[in-house]
């Protein structure tokens, strides 16, 4: 377990304010910076916030929706916003192509409410960072500042997604596959908390329902999954104990095998991965400082800046059209 997170176990949740980008490894004068927007949008992060809130109530789900938009949206070319680009004539098979999700009709409701106040000015890439790190306020009760200034993508190609982790992963291919975006193993541990939130649908884990039992998870909540998933589209809250609850109750989840992921369950088959869930699972408040210093970081990886990219009008199309 990483020093800094077991540094901050006794402080006050305010200090995640000052925690995240002390972890992140990143100095807030890089490529990103804190309050990009005070000058040229000073409302930004609080329409944004006030829109995610309004989208949450309306429907509880969305709560992780809004975590896992930036997770895809980062780990396929960088946090470029280029998860949220629709076919065109130039590109039928944009990168939603590969996978189906929720959420880019949400993505545009925030820009637009951001576009009314100023237009042109912030990036969509920053909205699905600044909607996450909201949506980890609202569900889990604790705030961390978030670094601004990435620039969307031009480009969205369905064969780039290969480095996501897949759900039916065991453990090395992920621990692999977050090395490769500059995320250790505590940052991988960290980051799964999100799936104490949200649902998921029953064809991304019915490959241990059906058939031999698979000893890792427990056989009671397995039978009642089998139960649920009558068809592939059925969806399952993700926390069985409290579903709209960010919080360290996934460790727990994980120790006693009621999770629904074989990527889930496969962080115990590894010693490193293993005492991590356990710490996290004991101090709570160190799991908070540690997810929001490795999200952090996450929001980082490959971004554009600078002149790089454009700001997208709509964050469903370049301002090309292409």
């Amino acid at each position: 377990m990483a020093s800094s997170a077991r540094s901050i176990v006794s402080c006050c949740l305010l200090l995640l304010i000052f925690v995240a980008p002390a972890l992140s490894g990143r100095s807030p004068a890089g490529p990103l910076r804190y309050d990009f927007y005070s000058s040229s949008c000073p409302r930004a992060e609080e329409v944004i916030r006030s829109v995610t809130q309004e989208i949450i109530l309306e429907d509880n789900s969305m709560r992780g929706v809004f975590l896992m938009l930036f997770f895809y949206d980062c780990f396929t070319r960088g946090c470029d916003a280029s998860i949220l680009l629709t076919k065109s004539e130039s590109n039928p098979k944009p990168e939603n192509h590969y996978f189906k999700f929720r959420g880019a009709g949400v993505i545009n409701k925030v820009k637009a409410a951001v576009e009314a106040i100023c237009p042109g000015v912030v990036s969509c890439a920053d909205i699905i960072a600044l909607t996450a790190r909201d949506s980890v306020t609202i569900s889990g009760g604790f705030f961390f500042n978030m670094p601004t200034g990435r620039r969307d993508g031009l480009v969205s190609q369905w064969n780039t997604t290969g480095p996501l982790p897949s759900s039916f992963h065991h453990i090395q291919p992920i621990i692999d596959k977050f090395a490769a975006k500059g995320l250790n193993t505590d940052d991988l541990v960290a980051l799964s908390g999100a799936h104490s939130v949200g649902i998921a649908h029953c064809a991304y884990f019915q490959d241990h329902l059906f058939g031999e039992a698979d000893p890792i998870f427990n056989a009671t909540y397995t039978a009642e999954l089998r139960k649920l998933c009558d068809t592939d589209s059925t969806l399952v809250n993700q926390n069985p104990m409290d579903p709209n609850h960010l919080s360290n109750q996934y460790y727990k989840n994980v120790q006693s095998g009621n999770t629904l992921f074989t990527s889930d369950q496969a962080l115990l088959n590894n010693s490193a991965t293993a005492a991590t869930v356990a710490y996290f699972a004991a101090n709570p408040t160190a799991w908070m400082a540690h997810f929001a210093g490795s999200l952090v970081k996450m929001g980082s990886i490959e971004v554009l800046t600078g002149s790089a990219g454009e700001i997208r009008q709509f964050c469903n199309v370049t301002n090309s059209g292409n």
